[in-house]
């Protein structure tokens, strides 16, 4: 894992950019720094060493000199590589998985691209053909951010490195902001800053000069639903998936450096924690992070994994505070704002796995996009349920056992809970049928937009742009894979892998890998019938069924308990930090001109005196906070003192 930055064309004091860049990015790779610099194009590389860490320093170039790549991320399948390509007559100079890319590249241009299982983010100057080209992984799981500023392309894996770039300004796209707003994070390639863009997820982009190209090389896909599966076997399929994510996570293990473990205590970190524990010599180190507040605690369900691995176990606590504590570095770190306070917690788990010495953590994100893991997914298949017959008083009650977790609902009347959920109020046929609840429920928070900035949006609909991106495929899919589409290839790379992944491990310095992401298990999920991963209303079935055997039986039948943290009462009440309320004082919202100051003081003496506001005025407070610290920070005086160092 690594952070690179780069441009194409002709400038000037192109060391002196690449150094600047580098050294606002030097937390992505703190083992070493290297810069390459050519007539018309420069990379600059800030190195986590964890394959090939005596002979994989970047920029790395090829014998003839006349390709150079920067790369970000680890290629798992690189031996398997390798030695195909030392078949052919190839000879390598390294160990790394970096020079396994640079001859590939020799051999199919972009073409390899089809052949990497891994995590990346990548720049290669090809010089031969006077052309930059950048891509990512599959799923999204590396950042890569680009931008164009006289005739120049610059980009880098995180934006800040680009706001060092001479002309580059931080103004927030109110589009981008829109999006945060009502889906959680921006639909790529929008960021929150207006005219700097990420590349999209499986996507390569080609520059040569006076023409930039963007193709996808991969693309998520479901069978029709009336295609009839191959896979009919339960049995057989279970047997299938079990080969297939035992074989993930052992390339996953591969690295010269150790491997450890996150462990949450649900189903899906369990798992892949129980097959590294199998595949490691040493003991498998574990990590976890424990809560105050019973709601959001699982460390009993952890501390019952940790002794069943026989692992060595660590955990961070999240105590009152802690949460307020670090969020302006959270926002630092995830460059946007955003609506949840789970990424503060990872961000202290990081900092956790980085004291204990480690580089590399396994994780199970992704399980739940991938084999219907979540909530939405079975609320979805209830309000379906409710939709053909809205009369029904006794189908509204399947919503409390959708969310045993959530004590508030279960006092809730029938008729309250079917207008929550909007049972009977969505059209079926609607392509968005599964998500409009959450999406109406989180737009409610821009309640407090500013006037100004309402006018500025005038009626943008941002769950109607979503439609706009959605495959032509789409509406043939059955309703469980079109709602597994739309948390796969948009809050999964847009907030979960970004805003929880990436974003805050590297905080730290640390590399998540994602077994449940790989892309032949992928393809195989998606090839499943829907029944096999939701099951009535048994979530990721075919997933315990792997479980069976290698589970204690308290962590494999438990129902799923989402991720969370606290919200906005980890930033109020006693021993409120002096920040918050700066930030959302009349005069800082009335400067930042995007909130409705005298809105946003009754929302804060709100949440002081009612701390169990519902979710609007939870994801409402969170958002306004992080928007005013992400002025703050990248507009304000903080911003200004950056560059001036």
């Amino acid at each position: 894992m690594c952070g690179f930055g780069g441009y194409f064309g002709s400038i000037r004091d192109a060391e002196a950019l690449l150094a600047r860049m580098i050294a606002t990015i030097a937390h992505r790779g703190p083992d070493e720094q290297g810069t390459f610099v050519a007539a018309d194009a420069g990379l600059g590389h800030a190195r986590l060493s964890v394959i090939g860490i005596g002979d994989g320093q970047q920029p790395m170039s090829d014998v003839s000199g006349n390709l150079t790549i920067a790369f970000n991320g680890e290629i798992f399948n690189y031996l398997e590589l390798r030695e195909g390509l030392i078949a052919k007559g190839r000879r390598f100079r390294t160990s790394s998985d970096t020079e396994v890319i640079l001859h590939l590249y020799d051999e199919m241009g972009e073409d390899c691209l089809s052949l990497l299982n891994g995590d990346f983010a990548l720049a290669i100057w090809d010089h031969r053909r006077r052309r930059m080209v950048l891509a990512r992984d599959r799923m999204g799981v590396r950042p890569l951010f680009y931008t164009n500023r006289d005739g120049v392309l610059y980009f880098a894996s995180e934006i800040k490195a680009l706001l060092q770039v001479p002309g580059v300004s931080a103004d927030i796209d109110p589009i981008a902001l829109d999006q945060i707003f009502t889906l959680w994070a921006p639909i790529a390639p929008r960021t929150a800053f207006r005219n700097i863009h990420e590349l999209e997820p499986a996507s390569v982009m080609i520059a040569t000069q006076g023409q930039v190209t963007v193709k996808r090389y991969w693309h998520l896909d479901y069978p029709r639903r009336d295609a009839p599966s191959k896979l009919t076997n339960e049995d057989d399929a279970a047997e299938e998936l079990q080969a297939l994510l035992a074989d993930a996570v052992r390339l996953r293990m591969r690295a010269d450096v150790p491997v450890g473990s996150y462990l949450s205590g649900g189903l899906d970190s369990s798992l892949v924690s129980a097959l590294a524990a199998g595949m490691t010599p040493l003991q498998l180190q574990t990590f976890s992070v424990t809560f105050d507040s019973a709601e959001h605690d699982e460390s009993a369900f952890q501390t019952e994994m940790a002794s069943a691995l026989g692992a060595r176990h660590r955990t961070i606590a999240c105590q009152a505070g802690d949460i307020a504590g670090v969020f302006p570095e959270v926002i630092r770190f995830a460059e946007r704002p955003i609506l949840r306070t789970a990424p503060a917690p990872l961000y202290q788990l990081s900092g956790l796995v980085r004291q204990a010495g480690l580089k590399v953590v396994l994780t199970g994100e992704g399980a739940d996009e991938v084999f219907a893991g979540y909530d939405i997914f079975r609320e979805a298949r209830v309000r379906r349920f409710c939709g053909r017959q809205p009369a029904s008083r006794m189908r509204p009650n399947l919503f409390r056992r959708l969310y045993p977790y959530l004590p508030g609902l279960q006092q809730q009347s029938v008729e309250y809970l079917a207008a929550f959920f909007g049972a009977g109020n969505t059209a079926l046929d609607d392509l968005l049928f599964s998500h409009r609840p959450r999406f109406k429920t989180t737009a409610a928070a821009k309640i407090f937009f500013s006037g100004d900035l309402r006018a500025t949006l005038k009626g943008y609909d941002a769950a109607e742009e979503l439609v706009s991106r959605l495959p032509q495929a789409f509406p043939l899919w059955h309703p469980l894979h079109q709602a597994q589409y739309l948390e796969s290839s948009f809050l999964l790379p847009g907030y979960i892998l970004s805003s929880q992944g990436d974003r805050m491990a590297m905080a730290h310095g640390i590399e998540g890998r994602f077994p449940y992401l790989d892309h032949r298990l992928v393809e195989f999920a998606a090839r499943l019938p829907p029944e096999m991963k939701l099951k009535g209303l048994v979530e990721k079935h075919i997933l315990r069924k792997v479980a069976r055997h290698l589970l204690p039986s308290a962590i494999r039948e438990r129902s799923k308990q989402p991720y969370r943290a606290p919200e906005a009462r980890s930033f109020v009440g006693a021993g409120e930090l002096d920040y918050i309320s700066d930030c959302l004082s009349e005069a800082s919202i009335t400067a930042g001109g995007l909130f409705n100051a005298k809105a946003v003081a009754k929302l804060h003496e709100k949440c002081r005196t009612q701390p169990a506001s519902g979710f609007r005025d939870n994801a409402a407070f969170v958002g306004i906070l992080s928007t005013q610290l992400w002025q703050k920070i990248f507009t304000g005086q903080e911003a200004s003192a950056a560059r001036a160092a």
